[in-house]
């Protein structure tokens, strides 16, 4: 069995390889003019030292976290942590690294053929997919075979990934809406100029936050579901099939990786000019893959192909709340388009417009998600075996995340098309080059969309198998809602996403407020921006929008962290049980709701400006531009950071479960209270 645990980790290593290659592919290609080059110089410089800052709070949130760890539960729990958020800071570096570089190649290739700028772009996007599943996937090798088996050890590693995760989504979050809000209010509105034109000077902010936001904190939401997944499926595993339970997710995982360079080969050597055609085939591709390699391992490992049914469950899953995502979001479909119609009567019509199609686009999720838990609990025989029925929860969640690699390839890509095109627009390149990046950026609206939902099907599964998890390790087999500190428990949970999603919201809206007055000051006081003679403080942006992500970042992250442990210790396992299990339901509507809400907006203003209802300036137009702006914080900040805050409450819950098994209800030990 350790052979098998090497390969896994040779196969993560083959994926950093993969990810190096497909970076000296990015690094070859042409830069384009020297203005081009000094506009991409701006945006790496400011995402690189947002990041460098950003690393500097939380390598010393990490050491202080390992520390208490260390006295809490153990050494080893304490270095998995250490490893768990070092691996997820690294991933997010190379990520973004070639993000920030791939933009410009992706701009100067469009110059040449739509396919050159897709292979790019694409290959920008798959090196933080790469270096997202091949780090995850050594990290956890190497910890299994570091503490001999000993799963609960691991949870720590989970932890560390999640702990970054949430600090990366909220501070990426904030600081791209704020400068995206600041950049359309006064940009668009007030001074009518197109969207990145140079003249802005939030521009250089925005397609910065690009990157920040939806790159690196993108792919540190699911560095940490993809961890989360797979050590809740091993500790599960462990204790009903031993160690062969424990094995199957890691060889799952590593068969997933295989499929995503699979996926990824041929969306680089397809030649077709559809670029959506071409990113499906790949994802598919990969999914189709797993699912017959997947059959195979589980009559080996198992003897039965029972495992396979709930990982063929969760792939499902994750293919069709993307396919309701895109229902909801793209301006194809009738939904988006019937927001931008209701936009002629004005903001309230479509603001309210929006909210609905975000409340009413939960239920299909929602029923997917039901379908899944279902199907996976009773195929792997929860009836006879509960904790084999969580065990196929578990593997559900695998199943969906097998294929990250070129999920977040597929994901990552989006932001990368999009600064490109901004790139376009501000090196004044002709029309056509722009119209190219204009169709590559259409395809990442839609990707990026998908991609979200996708996360957010993920959340659910994962933090449904880490709270299974809890529940095993603190011997707790049921939540009776008739004892008040169980209801006490769920209320607390219930509330706790919309106080962190009215944190990061108000965190934006502080945000966006200095930007728009810094944006005003300087159309009103430097002389020749509007004319184009004069270059605005592109950095002034800059610094609003990193102090702000860097402070407002800090308390919405120890609130996920210090809530659940103090209501552990001062009620016990079961209000804590009470507390995930109402995070989770919220949690995962609320991202649902906001996620879809804030696409529809977007597309609706972009279908406007493709003519309809009067096309841009119009009325109509203006409306959008309020709805898209009310939607950025939405789809963008809070809403992503709602996964994280599911998982990390569930993990963290798993991580100091013998803590509060042994010394949780506080509170009625004082008061002499059994």
């Amino acid at each position: 069995m350790d052979l098998l645990f090497v390969g896994v980790i040779v196969v993560g290593i083959v994926a950093l390889l993969f990810a190096v290659y497909l970076s000296f592919a990015v690094i070859k290609a042409e830069e384009g003019t020297p203005r081009m080059q000094e506009i991409a110089g701006y945006i790496h410089n400011g995402a690189m030292a947002f990041l460098k800052s950003e690393y500097k709070y939380l390598s010393i949130f990490a050491a202080s976290v390992a520390v208490i760890l260390v006295f809490a539960i153990n050494i080893e729990t304490a270095m998995a942590f250490i490893l768990g958020a070092m691996l997820s800071m690294l991933a997010g570096y190379f990520g973004m690294k070639i993000a920030t570089q791939a933009n410009v190649k992706t701009a100067q290739a469009a110059r040449t053929s739509q396919k050159k700028a897709l292979t790019i772009a694409f290959s920008g996007g798959a090196v933080m997919g790469m270096a997202v599943v091949g780090l995850g996937i050594v990290g956890l090798g190497v910890l299994l075979m570091l503490f001999s088996g000993n799963v609960l050890n691991m949870t720590g590693f989970g932890l560390g990934a999640s702990s970054i995760a949430l600090f990366a989504r909220v501070g990426g979050g904030i600081y791209t809406k704020a400068a995206d809000v600041g950049a359309d209010l006064v940009g668009k509105m007030e001074a009518g100029i197109p969207e990145d034109d140079p003249r802005n000077p939030a521009v250089i902010a925005d397609n910065v936050g690009d990157n920040v936001g939806d790159v690196a904190g993108m792919g540190a939401d699911l560095f940490e579901s993809y961890v989360g997944s797979i050590i809740s499926a091993i500790t599960l595993g462990s204790i009903v099939f031993g160690r062969n339970g424990a094995l199957f997710p890691l060889v799952l995982a590593a068969i997933g990786i295989v499929s995503s360079i699979i996926g990824i080969i041929i969306v680089r050597a397809s030649h077709s000019p559809n670029a959506q055609r071409v990113l499906n085939m790949g994802t598919y591709a990969a999914g189709i893959f797993v699912l017959i390699a997947t059959w195979i391992l589980s009559d080996m490992v198992f003897g039965n192909s029972l495992a396979f049914y709930p990982v063929a469950a969760g792939l499902m899953v994750g293919v069709l709340i993307g396919l309701t995502t895109e229902l909801f979001t793209s301006a194809e479909f009738a939904r988006v388009q019937r927001i931008a119609y209701e936009s002629m009567s004005g903001s309230a019509t479509n603001i309210i417009a929006g909210l609905g199609e975000g409340m009413f686009s939960t239920m299909p999720p929602t029923i997917f998600i039901v379908i899944g838990i279902i199907v996976s609990y009773y195929v792997m025989g929860g009836a006879q075996n509960p904790t084999m029925g969580l065990y196929g929860i578990a593997l559900s969640a695998v199943g969906m995340l097998s294929t990250t690699g070129i999920t977040v390839a597929v994901d990552a890509y989006g932001p990368i098309a999009d600064n490109a095109g901004g790139i376009a627009q501000m090196a004044d390149l002709p029309p056509e080059v722009r119209e190219i990046t204009d169709k590559l950026d259409a395809v990442g609206n839609t990707t990026a969309a998908i991609g979200k939902g996708f996360a957010i099907g993920s959340a659910a599964l994962t933090s449904l198998a880490l709270f299974a998890a809890y529940a095993e390790a603190v011997k707790m087999t049921s939540i009776n809602l008739l004892n008040p500190l169980s209801l006490v428990g769920l209320m607390i949970g219930g509330m706790l996403p919309f106080m962190f999603s009215a944190l990061t919201l108000k965190s934006v809206s502080k945000a966006a407020n200095e930007m728009v007055i810094e944006v005003r000051r300087q159309f009103k006081e430097i002389p020749g921006i509007m004319e184009g003679t004069t270059l605005p403080e592109y950095d002034k942006c800059v610094k609003i929008s990193t102090k702000a992500a860097l402070k407002e970042m800090i308390l919405p992250g120890v609130l996920a962290i210090v809530v659940p442990i103090a209501v552990g210790l001062l009620f016990g396992v079961e209000t804590l049980g009470g507390l995930i299990a109402g995070t989770i339901v919220t949690g995962v509507l609320l991202a649902i709701m906001m996620s879809n809400a804030g696409g529809a907006w977007d597309n609706a203003k972009k279908y406007i400006e493709s003519g309809v209802h009067g096309g841009k300036g119009s009325f109509a137009h203006n409306a959008g531009i309020v709805g898209d702006t009310v939607g950025d914080p939405f789809k963008d900040t809070a809403g992503p950071a709602m996964n994280i805050l599911i998982k990390l409450m569930s993990i963290v819950a798993l991580v100091f479960a013998p803590l509060i098994l042994q010394y949780g209800s506080i509170i009625f030990k004082l008061l002499g209270i059994e």
